[in-house]
């Protein structure tokens, strides 16, 4: 075989499994694979392509199945429009097709079928028969009932007088509660409250929410002790020990709370984990013994699986990989012994599992009960930490060997390596995408709307074979069909909205497709801009906010982007510089470029009628003066309220408003790129001179409330809804 014949067939083989094999940067320039890539990609979804003979090989085997199958594995319909012959079948003349619906009705194929998971079944007159899950999903989801704003924040940087260290989910459901009666909000937008890999002793573990052991279970560090029934049933030694633990919380609180203070999530996981240990030996009521065993019971093969990795990674460490033989597979004989060995602290995890969703639960009710139309918007992580339980529990669909990133673009130029390994969409397809459903339900059971990071990955993601470099990934497809169906469809069933997070690199036709089943779309105002009315890159006039679209959440800013009091000043470029991320020869342009991105919104903010009276803006941007002085306060307060107003201004469905930007918390959340270099995910809210602010000073804040209600007089929601007297943050 040629060279040229070898790279046509391999082009062929990448193509029949959905791997890409080049790429577009941008418009007009095209990137090719290199074969090394394409020949891992697919051996990683079970082809072999290592050989000429290989390839010839794998080509025949997939001519056969495709001639051989009267079926795909899943086949996706949308709820009243015409059930036209199932995509990629083939179907023999009088083939009989059946639907037998979750309910378990008999329907005909040309039925106008409900919306859900059905079986489709396939009888051919030559006695061959096949079967397929069929989903049924929404024409489109339903627009929000009327436009609002929100709050954004990170639920660990939430700290009150009543804190283990971090926010947990009593001040949760204590800001949702102001938020909702006081400032009239209408949601309140999370980081992932997933499942994160529990550390070791002496191992720190990795605070980022975005790199969970588990996206199908929250994360027990977030409980609030004080509110389980439990705690107040405590006696003797027990009550003993569990005070002495809060008075170490509160020394953590107190810590985190300092200038310059930082959440110390090992620490307060080990306070709040011997505290719930004692508390697990409290004999349950038959209330709470019945609501356990339902949850248990409802949580099936997913939640024993979930408990047996924690239980096993408290003896073995937290890489299954590292396991004894036969405990890395989860259906081996040695695992069941080892459930029954230890079905114990088996226990323990599934309970601390029911107690999160306890809690989460009534955190959305206390917002909704607040006067919330949508509540909590969770935010569903892109995938998992490698070693963690879901990869443990489900590793027949994810792909081994593989990290999901991103190739290199216009803000990076080496690409990224996230870490996360893919679901194989092969064996997502063959098991009816049943993993991804089970996560969807999961994440939607307490929330009015469900935020997607990098929503793209649903129509493709960038695979990166390990010991590689980001440059040298490839993109490999998925169902987006059945991944989109099945979105629309359980949070129609929820009756909740969903927000896709689109920035970066988008394919063309994916926010029409999004935007067509009614899934919004994300609009940071700093990247509104109009990219064809300028000759330099990444750069562009803004745009009209009555340009911008009006099915999206729009906001300021975001966890991974510079506060907007940082960005009016030029701050964040002296921070990337400081970290290394911004060389010498490039900070002068780089400040340069951000104080005319600045100078033109706020130039936008004045022909609006928007600028602060006697307020010159285009003096008080760019880098701080001279003397090295910043704004007064209230001169930076006037120019983030305009900024905000400016938003509202817009059709976007939804407001988004940074928690932090309302008192002028001036340090980001996460730098990307970094890890020790910046404590990322460690800090908690803070005014603009550093001093951390606990919630009862948050929601105290006069600056805080009148941003927010210059926000919702801008959406014409009407005045202040607070009443005279109320307290700050109710008791």
């Amino acid at each position: 075989m040629t060279g040229r014949a070898r790279a046509t067939r391999l082009v062929r083989l990448a193509e029949a499994h959905g791997v890409r094999t080049s790429y577009e940067p941008r418009p007009g320039v095209t990137l090719h694979t290199p074969d090394e890539t394409v020949v891992e990609v697919l051996a990683a979804l079970g082809v072999d392509a290592s050989t000429p003979e290989a390839v010839r090989a794998g080509l025949e085997a997939h001519r056969a199945t495709v001639a051989d199958r009267l079926l795909p594995p899943t086949v996706v319909l949308r709820a009243g429009r015409p059930a036209a012959p199932p995509t990629a079948a083939r179907l023999p003349e009088g083939t009989a097709l059946r639907v037998e619906t979750e309910d378990g009705g008999p329907r005909d194929w040309g039925d106008d079928l409900p919306v859900g998971v059905h079986a489709l079944r396939a009888h051919a007159p030559d006695g061959r028969g096949a079967h397929a899950t069929l989903i049924v999903a929404p024409e489109r989801l339903p627009a929000p009932s009327a436009r609002g704003f929100g709050l954004l924040v990170q639920l660990y940087s939430l700290l009150s007088a009543r804190s283990w260290g971090m926010g947990d989910l009593g001040d949760l459901a204590r800001l949702a509660d102001w938020a909702g009666r006081t400032a009239g909000a209408s949601f309140i937008q999370l980081n992932p409250l997933h499942q994160a890999v529990p550390t070791a002793p002496d191992e720190p573990g990795d605070p980022s929410p975005y790199r969970p052991s588990s996206r199908r279970f929250p994360d027990p560090i977030h409980l609030r002790v004080e509110d389980l029934p439990e705690y107040r049933a405590l006696r003797g030694a027990d009550r003993e020990r569990v005070a002495r633990l809060a008075a170490r919380a509160a020394e953590l609180r107190d810590r985190a709370l300092r200038p310059d203070g930082r959440v110390d999530r090992d620490a307060v996981w080990a306070v709040k984990r011997a505290a719930l240990e004692a508390l697990h030996r409290v004999p349950p009521d038959g209330t709470r013994r019945a609501d356990h065993q339902r949850y248990v019971a409802a949580g099936g093969r997913p939640l024993e699986d979930h408990a047996t990795w924690h239980a096993l990674a408290e003896l073995h460490g937290s890489n299954w990989r590292d396991w004894p033989p036969g405990l890395d597979d989860p259906r081996s004989d040695r695992t069941a012994r080892a459930r029954l060995e230890h079905r114990g602290r088996i226990d323990f995890h599934r309970w601390l599992a029911w107690l999160t969703d306890t809690q989460l639960a009534h955190a959305q009710h206390t917002a909704r009960q607040a006067g919330m139309s949508v509540g909590l918007v969770q935010d569903l992580a892109v995938g998992v930490h490698p070693s963690g339980a879901d990869t443990w529990a489900q590793q027949d669909v994810f792909a081994e060997g593989m990290s999901v990133g991103a190739p290199p673009d216009a803000f990076n130029a080496s690409g990224q390596d996230w870490g996360l390994p893919p679901w194989r969409p092969d064996a997502l397809a063959e098991c009816g995408h049943e993993p991804y459903r089970q996560l969807l339900r999961a994440q939607l059971r307490h929330g009015g709307a469900l935020r997607v990071d990098h929503v793209m990955g649903l129509f493709r993601q960038w695979w990166v074979p390990h010991g590689r470099p980001p440059t040298d990934g490839t993109y490999v497809r998925y169902d987006a069909d059945a991944m989109l169906g099945l979105l629309t469809l359980e949070a129609a069933r929820a009756g909740a909205l969903v927000v896709g997070e689109d920035l970066g690199t988008v394919e063309d036709g994916v926010r029409e497709e999004l935007a067509d089943r009614g899934v919004l779309g994300t609009s940071v105002l700093w990247f509104e801009r109009d990219w064809g009315t300028t000759d330099r890159p990444g750069t562009g006039e803004p745009l009209p906010p009555e340009l911008w679209r009006p099915g999206a959440l729009a906001t300021l800013t975001t966890h991974d982007l510079p506060s907007t009091a940082a960005r009016l000043r030029g701050e964040h470029v002296e921070l990337h510089h400081r970290l290394g991320l911004l060389p010498d020869e490039r900070v002068a342009d780089e400040r340069a470029a951000e104080a005319r991105t600045v100078a033109d919104w706020l130039s936008l903010c004045a022909r609006h009628g928007l600028a602060p009276d006697g307020l010159d803006v285009l003096d008080r941007v760019g880098g701080a003066d001279e003397a090295g002085e910043r704004e007064e306060p209230d001169e930076e307060a006037a120019l983030i309220a305009a900024l905000y107003r400016l938003l509202a201004r817009g059709p976007a469905a939804l407001v988004g408003v940074w928690l932090p930007d309302g008192v002028g918390d001036r340090r980001p959340q996460n730098v990307p790129g970094t890890s020790g270099e910046y404590p990322n995910w460690r800090l908690p809210i803070a005014d603009g001179g550093g001093r951390p602010l606990p919630l009862e000073e948050l929601t105290a804040s006069p600056r805080l409330r009148d941003l927010l209600a210059a926000v919702r007089a801008e959406l014409c929601l009407g005045p202040d809804v607070a009443a005279a007297g109320r307290p700050a943050v109710p008791s």
